[in-house]
């Protein structure tokens, strides 16, 4: 039904019911005498910690890991932060940081906290056009980068950024040249402007990706950080914060998940590490060794994939697939009254020396657990973690709620969901289906966009535009984004992210895109992956081919087939993909389909492969004769 003179519609109200089955006044709370900001956090722990290690450090791929006591990051944050004030950054001014992860990264953030100013993290990988809205829309005054090439980036767009005063390069000594410029400014005016900041005053501008349209500047502030590490310690001890817990980021800094776990470190007590380069990250894993990773499904399928695929062919392969389904197996059985049977538990203890003992070892070797965001994991890749004794704590949370709002517990994990709400923050779904969050943990605004603000924070509540159900635990289990329900033109309501995410679990797939919106049929669009392409087609005895060519070979179309069959048994025949399409390359942020937390701009997908998507429905009739057709018509 349209809505008469163009007026937007009211959002509907969230269920008066609390998600876990408890008051609002029983929601855990953050202690009254608790810091009031991130710099408070760092202070609080070099006053009962001081020789403690913080972070470990490696200058490089086979190098040593250096300890970083608190009292010796203190200090080094505090001479950076003179620097910025020799600068001339002042409170509230905002600096920006386009770096990879690494140690340096983690440096400038708290240092600008401590000179009183607000970070704005910028994707290493962002185009001109990209930092130059950024920069823009905060009023970046400073920024530094990592490299020269980061510097030429900005350099493209510096005549629009009048407000920009300076561009320091870290590979080039920009932050040596930062301290030297500070040595003059009083160490106690880091102090007074540490201690400037409230609860309430903004930490952080973080700019979304932007599946559609311009990214939006999500505004948050030192209370959300604060709030959300001090109730995630508590809720979440188990992972990270026993004597030996450990940590090495992959993840992007510009990514709020990221950004996140690098405060929560402080405060809890882990050690934290940083790797900048993926493809190192197995032997940075093996060196140093972390207790709890976090990582994107995409990183635990490729391990998966990636494992099967060295196994080879023959009897190493067959045990390697018989390994995995008794790891799963056992995993499910853990989930039942009697648990697992004895015969279970002894193919267990074999699959465990022969095989499951290898996979623990490429993550560290002492890995208890890890936690899972960004996308869903899947229940086949949930339990095949836990059944080789990995336990994946699968969450949910965006940017606009600092990262995590609803995370599994390590006592009680119900793989296939997200978990309950994040200790002390609440959980809604209405009518609708869609998902409501509520808590210290949200954000205050988007960066000048009062429209986009009101329609997303109403009576205290945060509209996240994702769906899913509550179950009676109050565990979450996501059902997809209201933006991208297909509705075919049979009327069938269809959420592509359940077929997406289990097709993408092949080790041929790179990306699927579901289709189907007002079509007779539900189809796909899919690319091949080009990293496990060849270990692929020498594992099934074909010859070496390029990505284009083996996207019309007759086997990967049959693989890919069966593919497809298996992903619609999650989902109703009105709901399974009758058709799909390969397309000659990947989708990649590179060529612009994903944004730099690797998610899908489906709008710009439909867009631009309007034709390929046209062809699925050229001829519907092989669409009612098999349960999906690579075959281009």
């Amino acid at each position: 039904m349209g809505v008469p003179n163009g007026e937007t519609p009211m959002p509907a109200r969230p269920r008066s019911s609390s998600s876990a089955g408890v008051s609002p006044d029983d929601v855990a709370q953050v202690p009254a005498d608790a810091p009031r900001s991130i710099p408070g956090l760092l202070a609080r722990r070099l006053e009962r910690d001081a020789d403690g290690t913080l972070i470990e450090r490696s200058a490089g791929p086979g190098q040593p890991w250096t300890p970083v006591t608190v009292r010796e990051f203190a200090a080094q944050v505090t001479a950076l932060a003179q620097g910025l004030v020799a600068r001339g950054i002042n409170p509230g001014d905002r600096v920006g940081i386009m770096s990879r992860t690494r140690y340096e990264w983690t440096l400038l953030d708290f240092a600008i906290w401590a000179a009183g100013a607000v970070g704005v993290p910028v994707y290493e990988t962002s185009s001109a056009e990209q930092v130059r809205w950024i920069c823009a829309d905060a009023g970046t005054r400073l920024v530094v980068v990592e490299t020269e090439a980061h510097a030429a980036v900005v350099a493209q767009v510096r005549d629009d950024l009048p407000g920009l005063t300076g561009v320091l390069v870290i590979d080039s000594g920009g932050l040596d040249d930062l301290v030297a410029e500070g040595r003059d400014v009083p160490a106690d005016e880091i102090a007074r402007r540490s201690a400037i900041a409230g609860h309430d005053d903004l930490a952080t501008i973080i700019y979304t990706s932007g599946t559609t349209g311009r990214p939006k500047g999500v505004e948050l502030t030192h209370g959300n950080f604060v709030s959300l590490t001090l109730l995630g310690i508590e809720g979440l001890t188990d992972v990270c914060a026993r004597p030996h817990s450990r940590t090495l980021l992959f993840m992007p800094l510009a990514h709020v998940f990221a950004r996140f776990i690098q405060v929560l470190c402080v405060p809890s007590g882990a050690v934290l590490g940083h790797t900048p380069d993926t493809r190192n990250l197995l032997p940075d894993l093996a060196a140093f060794q972390p207790t709890f990773v976090l990582a994107v499904p995409r990183v635990f399928e490729k391990v998966y994939n990636s494992a099967e695929q060295k196994a080879g062919g023959g009897v190493s392969l067959r045990v390697f697939r018989w390994a995995a389904k008794v790891a799963i197996a056992y995993s499910r059985a853990l989930d039942t009254p009697q648990g697992p049977s004895a015969a279970l538990r002894s193919q267990h203890r074999v699959a465990g020396r022969l095989v499951h003992a290898k996979l623990r070892a490429a993550l560290g070797g002492r890995a208890e657990y890890a936690i899972s965001g960004g996308a869903p994991l899947g229940e086949r890749l949930g339990h095949f973690y836990r059944g080789i004794g990995v336990r994946i704590l699968e969450g949910y949370g965006l940017t606009e709620t600092t990262a995590p709002t609803a995370v599994n517990q390590p006592g009680l994990v119900k793989i296939g969901t997200v978990g309950p709400a994040f200790h002390g923050t609440r959980l809604r779904v209405d009518d609708t289906g869609e998902i409501w969050v509520s808590g210290p943990h949200v954000f205050r605004g988007y960066r000048h966009d009062e429209e986009a603000t009101k329609a997303a924070l109403v009576d205290g509540w945060f509209r996240t535009g994702d769906l899913g159900t509550l179950d009676e635990d109050g565990y979450l289990r996501i059902t997809g984004r209201s933006k991208e329900i297909i509705v075919t033109a049979g009327g069938k309501n269809v959420a592509p992210a359940v077929l997406e995410d289990r097709l993408r679990g092949h080790p041929l797939v790179s990306q699927v895109v579901v289709v189907g919106d007002q079509r007779p049929f539900i189809g796909a669009l899919v690319t091949l992956d080009p990293e496990m392409l060849p270990g692929w087609l020498a594992n099934h005895g074909l010859p070496a081919m390029d990505v284009e060519t083996a996207s019309r070979h007759e086997a990967v179309l049959e693989a890919l087939d069966r593919a497809v069959a298996r992903a619609n048994e999650a989902v109703s025949r009105a709901e399974s993909i009758r058709k799909i399409t390969v397309l000659p390359g990947d989708l990649t942020e590179a060529n612009g389909y994903l944004t730099p937390s690797l998610k899908v701009k489906r709008a710009l997908v439909l867009k631009d492969f309007a034709d390929a998507i046209d062809q699925l429905y050229v001829d519907t009739r092989a669409a009612d004769s098999r349960p999906a057709d690579t075959r281009p018509e």
